[in-house]
């Protein structure tokens, strides 16, 4: 197809795209557009068509059906060394053999024409000062510590220049604390240097602390596609609310339906009123439903507190308690609704002991909390 003016394209696009292998669907008919300088995600459990779709990009892929453009052109059929993107992969595959400063230099010397050497330590240099790694190109690969390691790997990718970075997985090595410090670095790293990040995870923590826009995907398709704030507040389905954070969910079958709310017969006898979720289909009476809480929307009480206010109320009995510091999160067994998991923060409980095992409390939440979904 012909070049489009790249200033009005789309970094990304995916045109009816779908990946066979042999029998199985690995990507099917999926249409993306990722605006330049976005962080964008594709989130999904093993097996959703995530990994692949990042293949498909980096042109270790070949579409079986549709088109893909970077910065709009097509690039069907162009090898992955001929595409603008670079790739920092799960294991980071630097060369043991090398120090840190020809690890990053490798993607450069590979230039025909090749460039100066004294062009090449300078932009090593500078590449190395970007990832907060000034004074470590003499060191050994296996000298660094797993959060050095990856960031030489991002450097490496980075010093080309590309125009879209494609990360797949690549903190899943690293312990929870740096893994939490090296998103920030990305996230800082992604505005620092305005391009595009493609990030595949299966991490949803991850997915939402970092990303622009996300990408949810369930058996080789797209579920539902926005920002992290309308993913978690607003999901289409029992599956994306399950999907992106802690939800509890209650069966039951809408009695009531209007566009501003719907009302559900619970499995366990009351009758729950929610909101339909915004770009979902709306549910019509007598449609199974589930109304989804998340737990942060519960408070939780003393049993035989008087103050305790909210539309619905339940008395339970704790049946776990995880202290997380800034947060407690019980589990409390009811006998209509089920084991109920409610999170409360730190400062609602500083004026009282923390509840435990055993323990009768009372716990309710508003019906603006309340959101009924299509139970996939």
């Amino acid at each position: 197809m012909a070049e489009q003016d790249y200033s009005e394209s789309p970094d990304i696009r995916f045109v009816g795209v779908s990946k066979w292998f042999g029998d199985v669907v690995a990507v099917d008919k999926i249409d993306i557009s990722v605006e330049r300088g976005a962080f964008f995600s594709f989130l999904g459990p093993s097996g959703c068509g995530k990994t692949t779709s990042l293949r498909l990009i980096a042109g270790f892929e070949q579409p079986t059906e549709g088109d893909v453009f970077i910065g709009g052109t097509s690039v069907v059929g162009v090898p992955s060394h001929k595409r603008p993107v670079n790739m920092v992969f799960q294991d980071y595959a630097l060369f043991p053999h090398m120090n840190v400063a020809d690890n990053i230099a490798y993607g450069l010397r590979q230039r025909k024409p090749k460039p100066p050497k004294q062009e090449i330590g300078n932009k090593v240099d500078e590449t190395l000062e970007m990832v907060r790694l000034s004074g470590f190109g003499k060191r050994r690969v296996w000298e660094l510590s797993g959060g050095q390691q990856q960031r030489v790997a991002l450097a490496r990718a980075l010093i080309n220049h590309p125009t879209v970075l494609l990360l797949d997985e690549p903190l899943a090595a690293l312990d929870r604390k740096l893994r939490r410090e090296m998103q920030m670095e990305l996230q800082t790293l992604q505005r620092d240097v305005g391009i595009t990040f493609i990030l595949v995870t299966h991490d949803q923590e991850e997915a939402l602390s970092m990303s622009d826009r996300i990408c949810i995907m369930r058996e080789g398709q797209i579920i539902q596609a926005g920002s992290p704030r309308e993913l978690y507040d607003e999901p289409i389905n029992r599956y994306v609310a399950d999907f992106v954070g802690k939800t509890n969910f209650f069966n039951g079958e809408v009695v009531e339906a209007n566009n501003s709310s719907l009302s559900v017969k619970s499995e366990s006898g009351p009758v729950l009123v929610g909101a339909p979720s915004k770009g979902a289909p709306l549910l019509k009476k007598g449609s199974s439903a589930c109304v989804a809480v998340r737990p942060e929307m519960i408070s939780i009480s003393a049993a035989v507190d008087p103050d305790h206010q909210a539309d619905i109320n339940i008395t339970g009995q704790v049946k776990n308690r995880i202290f997380l510091g800034e947060h407690s999160e019980y589990l409390i067994a009811t006998e209509g609704f089920g084991d109920v998991l409610v999170l409360s923060p730190k400062t609602s409980e500083s004026n009282r002991r923390l509840f435990a095992p055993g323990d009768q409390v009372s716990i309710g939440w508003m019906s603006e909390a309340v959101l009924v979904l299509e139970d996939t």
